[in-house]
């Protein structure tokens, strides 16, 4: 079964094209996480605030990249994360044409 992992943080930027061409190499490097399907970016800039939607194979696989990409949020000076955990309902989701297998 399918988990998503439900990230949120206060950021002061960037954001837009900015965001993009600042974090792609961390968006490259996401890609080879243990157990990583897919993630949307999310971001406010309105209300500074950034994050994201993942999906991981396994709930323990989201567990572990939450430990991991926690410390690192620590250390870019995030630390106050808003951060769940939810297994995906694939027959709903699959009619509403979320991207699960």
């Amino acid at each position: 079964m399918a988990y998503v992992l439900q990230m949120d943080f206060n950021m002061n930027g960037p954001f837009g094209d900015d965001m993009a061409a600042q974090f792609s190499d961390l968006a490259k490097s996401i890609n080879e996480e243990d157990g990583f399907l897919w993630k949307i970016w999310t971001e406010n800039p309105e209300t500074n605030e950034a994050g994201g939607i993942y999906a991981f194979e396994t709930k323990e696989t989201a567990e572990k990249y939450l430990d991991m990409h926690s410390k690192r949020l620590a250390s870019f000076g995030i630390e106050d994360v808003n951060a769940k955990i939810f297994a995906i309902n694939h027959t709903l989701t699959k009619i509403t044409n979320g991207p699960v297998q």
